[in-house]
């Protein structure tokens, strides 16, 4: 399972937010999704530990904490959505519903 970090300073890097969560227990892995086109950090992050009980006691105790000038949203992460492929349409045109022969 992974805790979902959220409302992060655009300033926080792996090693910070691995030290913040290893106060409640081991932190296995630390992501931070950054912008496509900007490179730039994109305000949230993933801190998977080591345990469930860990989790738990990160997340009871860091939700609304603030840190960096920020209040910090922390709780399960939810499984990643598919979100199926892009364009859509189904290859009908002009929006006729019948094929043409």
């Amino acid at each position: 399972m992974s805790i979902y970090v959220g409302n992060l300073s655009y300033e926080v890097v792996s090693e910070d937010l691995s030290a913040v969560f290893a106060e409640y227990g081991t932190v296995k892995r630390v992501q931070l999704p950054t912008d496509r086109e900007t490179g730039r950090l994109r305000g949230f992050g993933f801190v998977e530990m080591d345990s469930e009980t860990e989790e738990t006691a990160a997340i009871e105790a860091l939700d609304g904490a603030e840190w960096m000038g920020r209040d910090m949203k922390v709780n399960k992460a939810k499984p990643r959505e598919d979100r199926g492929s892009f364009g859509g349409g189904g290859g009908r045109r002009n929006g006729n519903s019948a094929p043409r022969y």
